[in-house]
């Protein structure tokens, strides 16, 4: 190494004597005219060779010194990787992550509107279509310019959508943390509103909730929640269904999960949501609602649980079903069954359905029971006249607040609204408006749910409610 360092040593003598050679030259070069200045020059080059030692030497000295400059340059970026190049990629992530945009709090409380505040919301899980007979196939509706542009024209009701479906998953997101033994529906239910209502930034009609929160224990399947007073505590062997619905102008996600905190359920829980996945799956432009039933059916049944020493077959609850989705109507007049049977008719484009299963330990049908707490103004009702003057009143509260969105009797409290029951009655017997009692199977058993929101895009199929979480 001394004898490199020697060398580089000489070299650089002979470096200073070329640089003061240069600057003589260049002053010489400047007192010539432009015709003898390339003469000059090269000149110079050649003594500058000469001076070091002729080619070989040259290139000898250079290997040695790009050899120590390499090492000096190896050395330094070794260092730097590993004191310094570990903090500037975090920050290089850290800017790239947060882009100027705001980032949710905890528990979540900023809308979803400002989080994206240009309008792009995150899309929904992208499904080609299943293949169907006398049909466009998938590849050519991905590729095809004239469903292309169908998309484009209807990308408005996408965006309105796809903020709904994220108020949904950030809101379930919070709420699987915060669901526990020991918490009253009530306040599970409450919790939950405060935070979609938040997320959604609700707005009387133009944004808010779709429908109460469904928070259906074991043998009840569906439409339960609880109405003031209910002292209903979750427990450690319970079965939660959590199903709650957001809008934005009426464009409606309907979307549900269970919660079961003994791993018992397991097998269950893993049944409904194959034959939920599996009805997506199914779905699309031309197919048969009745061929979607059927594969449903088969998925579902194809399970079996063991309970406290007894084997239970999942069963599909067959009076249950998935359904088409309008604006502002959460039932929009075709159904997706979920057992063998029932309607031939065919999904079409443009369609919003709510893909959702029940699964069942009992007997696999639903009966009424229990207390209602759910109501739905009658879609098709037109004027109908009123003698009462407490219904009059509460029916304007109702279109004003909800229209035909379904709600319950703990949102007429919200709203301050009292002695109401009479008038609630009233409105359900002359038909403007329909109770929902909950839905329950024989005592004993349990159920499970698992549902999505689709739309059958002119392209393809996108699963909008799909999260990271199921």
């Amino acid at each position: 190494m001394a004898d490199v360092e020697n060398e580089i040593g000489q070299i650089d003598g002979e470096n200073e004597k070329l640089e003061q050679e240069k600057e003589n030259d260049n002053e010489t070069v400047n007192d010539l005219d432009a015709s003898e200045a390339p003469k000059k020059k090269k000149k110079k080059k050649k003594k500058k060779k000469n001076e070091i030692g002729g080619d070989g030497d040259t290139g000898a000295v250079n290997d040695i010194t790009d050899s120590l400059e390499k090492q000096s340059v190896s050395d330094a970026q070794g260092e730097v990787g590993e004191e310094g190049c570990g903090d500037e990629q975090k920050k290089k992530k850290k800017k790239k992550k947060n882009n100027g945009q705001k980032q949710q709090t905890n528990p979540p409380s900023i809308p979803i509107s400002e989080l994206f505040p240009g309008g792009n919301f995150p899309e929904g899980e992208i499904m080609e279509y299943p293949a169907v007979q006398d049909s466009t196939t998938a590849k050519d509706r991905m590729t095809n310019e004239e469903k292309r542009a169908l998309d484009r024209a209807n990308s408005y009701i996408y965006q309105e959508i796809r903020q709904a479906a994220e108020a949904h998953r950030q809101t379930r997101k919070y709420m699987k943390e915060y669901i526990k033994p020991g918490k009253t529906m009530i306040d599970i239910c409450e919790t939950l509103e405060s935070t979609a209502r938040k997320l959604i930034n609700e707005k009387g009609l133009e944004a808010g909730l779709a429908f109460p929160t469904g928070c259906s224990l074991n043998h009840c399947a569906a439409h339960y929640t609880p109405n003031a007073g209910d002292p209903t505590v979750l427990g450690v062997d319970d079965v939660c269904k959590i199903d709650f619905g957001t809008h934005i102008n009426g464009r409606i996600i309907d979307c549900a999960f269970t919660v079961a905190f003994n791993p018992k359920y397991d097998r269950l829980l893993q049944a409904v949501k194959d034959a939920t996945n599996t009805g997506i799956k199914e779905a699309g432009i031309d197919v048969r609602l009745c061929d979607i039933g059927e594969r449903i059916q088969e998925v579902m049944e194809s399970y079996e649980v063991e309970l406290d020493g007894k084997t239970y077959r999942v069963k599909s609850i067959r009076n249950l079903n998935g359904h088409s989705i309008g604006p502002y109507r959460i039932h929009a007049g075709k159904t997706v069954p979920i057992v063998k049977g029932g309607e031939a008719t065919k999904m079409e484009e443009m369609e919003f359905y709510a893909i959702e299963t029940f699964g069942s330990t009992g007997k696999g049908v639903v009966h009424d029971d229990m207390e209602t707490s759910h109501y739905m103004k009658n879609f098709e009702v037109g004027h109908v006249p009123l003698r009462v003057q407490k219904s009059k009143q509460l029916l304007n509260v109702i279109n004003q607040n909800f229209s035909t969105l379904a709600f319950c009797r703990r949102w007429l409290d919200r709203l301050g609204q009292t002695k109401y029951l009479i008038a609630l009655k009233n409105l359900c017997d002359v038909g403007i408006l329909d109770p929902y009692p909950p839905l329950c199977d024989s005592k004993g058993c349990y159920t499970a749910q698992f549902e999505h929101t689709i739309l059958l895009r002119p392209t393809c199929k996108e699963v909008i409610s799909r999260g990271e979480d199921y």
